[in-house]
Order: structure tokens, then C-alpha cells, then sequence
């Protein structure tokens, strides 16, 4: 198996697909128990991007479009699923694979914690296009020093300062004015709060878990030189026996 990295490469991604053997993977759970946020979420940029991405991966593993995941999705249980998504997987080139793969650890990354402040400060996704603040944001936002931070950093300190003393809600208008470019106000576009940036910041000074995991990862991505994880070539056809090879 250790000669063969590109074949060992499509059994680990196939037994997390099945959750065969000694595997046991599980999807991200992306339920709020607040229904609007839930919805927010499954509606936003970053998603729908993400089911386009799981479409493909499903047409690749010849599985039906309307599959909520590639992970499990009501198909794999046991050792024999394993094998077959392997065979279905030989069949595909690295490329391909790869794509399958992606849209496994996306499924089954949690949200938070260290490892998803490590692969964004390495990628630098643009947040902006993958988010916008709607109702369901402002409905969350209660701190009247956070929501004058943000004003801050959408109208700016002028604008901020003569509203430090108004309501919350009459800075999240303003805000809001802001980022439609309707009330007479400038129009900010691509705006995203400091806490959903690569790499993240506090508003007010105050720390929270996001930043302190951001934190604890720069030691070690400093140690990295791009590109690490060059992406690989497709071949004409996937070969008879794949030799997939993975950076260190």
C-alpha cells in the first residue's frame, strides 16, 4: 500500500465517504437553534458554491444530484460500499478524486476551532464574496459598543462618534444605510465584520475564541512557504494503477 500512494489515497477517501472498517465520519451539523439563522446559513454565497461543488462530486460517484451529502447519503454502511466507491473511485483521475475529496473534508469540517483558522489564513478566502449581512445578522447583533465599532468601520469615526449615544438599533440602521447606499448615505461595498476576516480581529478589544485559535496556529504557518500543496495535473485518463502524490 505504501508504494501505491494514489491508490491508498482513493481507499481513505472511500471509507470516509462509507464510514467503513475502523472509520467513522460525520457531517458538520449546520442546525441553529435559531430556524432563521439555520436559513441564512443554507441561503448564503459560501453555501450555494458548496452544493455546486457537491453536485459534481456526486455526478462523479454516480450518485443522484439531490443526495444531501456525499458523506453517508442514505447509500454506504459497510465494508462492501467501501469497495465499491473505491472501484468507482480507481476509475477517476487524480483530479477528479481530488475534487470528491474536497468536498468530504468540507462536509466533515467543524466549524470553529483551530484547523478552520489554519486553512483559512493559508488560503485567504474573500470573505465578502462568500457572505453578506442580512436581517437575520443585525437581529443578532445586542452590544451597543459593538454596533458603534461597526459603524465605525462602515461610515467611519465621524459618523460613529455622533451616534455613540443613540440606541442599537439606530446604529445597525445606519449600518444598514451604509451597506444599501440607500438614506442618503455612501454605499460601502464588500463589508464584513472584523470577526469573519482572515485573519479575524475584535471589535472593542475583546477576545474571543475565534481569535485565540487564529493565534495559536500563526507559529506554525509561518513555517510554511507557498505553495505547499501544489495542485496536481490531470491526466489524459486515469491510470491503471494511480500514482497520486501528495506534499508534504
Amino acid at each position: 500500500m505504501a508504494d501505491h500512494p494514489g491508490v491508498a489515497f482513493r481507499l481513505m477517501v472511500a471509507h470516509a465517504v462509507t464510514s467503513a472498517g475502523l472509520w467513522t465520519v460525520k457531517v458538520e451539523d449546520q442546525r441553529a437553534r435559531n430556524e432563521a439563522v439555520t436559513e441564512s446559513v443554507e441561503t448564503s454565497a459560501a453555501e450555494t458554491r458548496f452544493d455546486a461543488r457537491r453536485r459534481e462530486a456526486l455526478a462523479l460517484l454516480k450518485r443522484s444530484p439531490d443526495d444531501p451529502t456525499v458523506i453517508l447519503g442514505g447509500y454506504y454502511n459497510d465494508e462492501e460500499d467501501a469497495a465499491a466507491v473505491f472501484a468507482r473511485l480507481l476509475a477517476l483521475t487524480d483530479a477528479e478524486v481530488m475534487t470528491v475529496a474536497a468536498v468530504v473534508m468540507g462536509e466533515s469540517l467543524a466549524a470553529g476551532g483551530e484547523a478552520v483558522e489554519a486553512v483559512g489564513a493559508y488560503l485567504k478566502p474573500d470573505m465578502a464574496e462568500l457572505w453578506t449581512a442580512d436581517d437575520v445578522f443585525f437581529d443578532l447583533i445586542r452590544d451597543r459598543e459593538v454596533a458603534n465599532a461597526m459603524l465605525k468601520d462602515v461610515g467611519g469615526k465621524p459618523v460613529a462618534d455622533g451616534n455613540v449615544t443613540e440606541k442599537v438599533r439606530t446604529q445597525l440602521g445606519i449600518i444598514r444605510d451604509h451597506l444599501a447606499g440607500t438614506g442618503d448615505r455612501p454605499k460601502v461595498e464588500g463589508w464584513t465584520p472584523k470577526w469573519l476576516a482572515f485573519p479575524p480581529a475584535a471589535y472593542a478589544g475583546r477576545p474571543f475564541p475565534t481569535l485565540d485559535s487564529h493565534k495559536a496556529v500563526q507559529p506554525l504557518l509561518r513555517r510554511v512557504r507557498r505553495p505547499a500543496v501544489p495542485a496536481p495535473a490531470e491526466p489524459a485518463s486515469a491510470p491503471d494503477t494511480p500514482d497520486f502524490a501528495i506534499a508534504a
